[in-house]
């Protein structure tokens, strides 16, 4: 078993080892002040990790090495969200990354005399819109009068749903990647992209396997057919050998048991959306810490359950009657 245990996990690592690919995400999704900066050159991908092992589920990582036009050194971390509802901890999360790197860069350079700054970027890809405050001073517990004196750390968030389709991205190369990781956590809308896909794929001709297979494993709603009809507007001369390589193992075959777990994640991700959308709509967006850490260890079942209350309740009680 490797760390990267999941598709979206090698998927958008794949994505991000690309410096062509990454250095245009960063340029467009770094807030303009810091992405001005830049220097044109592209970012080095810098090895190694600092996700914690308990939270490599949903949490993958990715640290570059970039000059600025003034000749200074930094270091740009992109943080990846793949749960379905953004993690409210994120911002701790952050910091400790920031502070493990810079420990490592003192083992380094013991005689530093500046530390490099560290920008992080949280790329979300999840089905709910994005909420969570984007500074680590909101989870601390203080008084208002005290927060210049304590320890902050603002991050950028790139939240995928908020980003139309046709302007995720102008470089062809990373555009057709970004379309296809957005909507792998939105199973209800896979099939309303189908033509619009097609059209990324006829971008990015060397790109064309590894997404595919990537849709094949993660897009619930693409079955067999879908499957055959997009490669064969997108490369017909390779439909066989494509479908020979990944579909007829992941298809026609019967679905090996990651494949099942992948796609039993995925129902469970649409159905902790849809339970989140209604319940905001009915007793408003304010809805509480404990009903998002309840979702996390939930059976589908449950989910389910809960979101039929939904329709009658008058509180969150009256859904959750077995909160406590």
């Amino acid at each position: 078993m490797t760390d990267i245990a999941q598709p979206h996990d090698r998927f958008v690592k794949a994505l991000l080892s690309d410096p062509v690919r990454a250095g245009a995400l960063l340029q467009e999704r770094l807030p303009k002040e810091i992405s001005e900066l830049l220097s044109p050159e592209p970012p080095v991908l810098v090895d190694g990790s600092f996700v914690d092992e308990a939270l490599r589920h949903h949490l993958t990582d990715r640290l570059f090495q970039v000059k600025t036009i003034t000749g200074r050194t930094a270091l740009l971390y992109v943080l990846i969200e793949h749960k379905s509802f953004p993690d409210r901890r994120v911002g701790w999360q952050v910091v400790k990354y920031i502070v493990e790197w810079w420990k490592q860069w003192e083992r380094e350079n013991p005689d530093w005399e500046m530390l490099p700054p560290v920008i992080p970027l949280v790329f979300y890809h999840g089905a709910s819109e994005w909420r969570i405050p984007d500074e680590f001073l909101a989870l601390v517990d203080t008084e208002t009068g005290w927060r210049p004196w304590l320890l902050n750390v603002r991050f950028a968030v790139m939240d995928l749903g908020k980003i139309e389709d046709r302007v995720l991205s102008r470089h062809p190369q990373l555009r057709s990647w970004l379309l296809a990781v957005k909507y792998a956590t939105r199973e209800g809308q896979q099939l309303e992209v189908k033509k619009l896909l097609v059209e990324a794929l006829l971008e990015v001709p060397e790109d064309q396997y590894i997404i595919m297979r990537y849709i094949v494993e993660t897009y619930g709603s693409y079955d067999e057919q879908t499957v055959r009809e997009i490669i064969r507007q997108v490369r017909p001369e390779e439909e066989e050998t494509m479908m020979s390589q990944f579909a007829q193992d992941i298809i026609s075959k019967g679905k090996p048991q990651w494949l099942q777990e992948g796609r039993q994640e995925g129902r469970q991700e649409e159905a902790v959306h849809t339970l989140l959308r209604l319940l905001q709509k009915k007793l408003g967006s304010n809805i509480p810490n404990w009903v998002g850490k309840k979702l996390e260890v939930a059976a589908l079942e449950e989910i389910e359950a809960w979101t039929d209350r939904v329709l009658d309740a008058q509180s969150l009680d009256g859904v959750f009657s077995d909160k406590k």
